[in-house]
């Protein structure tokens, strides 16, 4: 991994007068000179996209990455959807073209434009990953509902409190404001926002709440991927020893059951809520040579909703099943005192 970049996820590309396209130029650029690559030193693109015909009537984004830069033109480039996960299966598919020798440098970049529309549109277009209509007929919010019914899942096996919820927001509202691209970054929000106070901190869908969401965003993310032997001679350029280069060492990737109820009829008597989870997380484990969350200095995960993080972290192994909230009241799923 040669370098990248990250757009500021609290602008709003539409009022800026800029369109899906500056935005994916403009990533593609910092990207770039982040790794300090050449573009003509680019041999394939990916670009990973979720719901971009809807929000923005634009598909073949693999053609806007070339009109990022001129050296692009006649580069070969994909688009990858895969609801939440599209930039991760841009990732696996570029990697696959390197570790199959056909191409030695890669540019991929995951991009959304979403602060568009208004919400119920928004939700509405979000809702395109669902199960349709089995899962989004009259549902207004589609994907608060299905999370909450996994909080509810959690409760029916386990025991969930809202209490573990809410300290998983708060903790995460917190790491926001020190990370100068979050699009919470400047928000001020009270204790009294993180509770079961229908004011302070209003019901979306069945369990979830305000302070349970995350937020839609417009923001581009980009990362350069190369081979070995591209990596040894862009070291030796930029007088780099050549084992302090970042290598992606194992990975996983499984897909449930479309229907979240399918999904939960097909772990009844499994251990884990989502198994196909579990399992995408112990193969990056195996690949990678790693023993589990141990052996780590930290996880950043998809944290869509409070319910999710919950999920993840027993899921990690951090706990045993249905124990996450163990490591919320001992503290081990917040940052570390003195770490940036």
């Amino acid at each position: 991994m040669l370098g990248g970049a990250q757009t500021d996820f609290a602008r709003h590309v539409t009022r800026e007068g800029r369109t899906l396209a500056d935005l994916i130029r403009e990533t593609a650029q910092s990207a770039l000179g982040d790794a300090k690559v050449d573009a003509a030193e680019v041999e394939v693109g990916h670009v990973g996209n979720f719901v971009a015909e809807l929000f923005c009537g634009q598909g073949h984004l693999g053609g806007l990455l070339v009109e990022a830069d001129p050296a692009f033109e006649g580069m070969p480039t994909s688009t990858h959807e895969a609801a939440c996960a599209a930039g991760g299966a841009a990732i696996m598919a570029a990697m696959a073209d390197i570790e199959s020798g056909r191409y030695d440098c890669a540019l991929v970049l995951g991009v959304e434009v979403m602060r568009n529309l208004k919400g119920d549109a928004a939700a509405k277009h979000l809702g395109a990953a669902a199960y349709v209509p089995r899962e989004t007929e009259g549902v207004q919010y589609p994907w608060p509902q299905l999370f909450s019914e996994l909080g509810d899942e959690y409760e029916r096996r386990y025991g969930l409190a809202h209490r573990h919820l809410a300290a998983l927001a708060q903790s995460n509202f917190a790491n926001a404001r020190r990370n100068p691209n979050a699009q919470t970054r400047a928000w001020v929000l009270e204790p009294r926002n993180f509770t079961e106070d229908d004011v302070a901190n209003p019901v979306v869908a069945g369990r979830i709440r305000k302070q349970d969401c995350s937020q839609i965003t417009d923001g581009g993310a980009a990362v350069l991927l190369a081979s070995a032997r591209f990596a040894e001679r862009w070291a030796r350029r930029e007088g780099r020893p050549v084992g302090e280069v970042p290598v992606l060492r194992g990975w996983g990737h499984r897909t449930g059951r479309m229907s979240f109820k399918d999904k939960i009829a097909s772990s009844r008597d499994a251990a884990y809520v989502l198994p196909h989870v579990r399992g995408a997380i112990t193969d990056a484990y195996t690949r990678a040579g790693v023993e589990g969350p141990g052996a780590l200095d930290a996880i950043e995960t998809h944290d869509c909703f409070t319910t999710t993080h919950y999920m993840a972290i027993d899921h990690f192994g951090m706990t045993a099943p249905g124990e996450s909230w163990k490591a919320i009241e001992e503290g081990v799923v917040a940052r570390r005192a003195g770490v940036r």
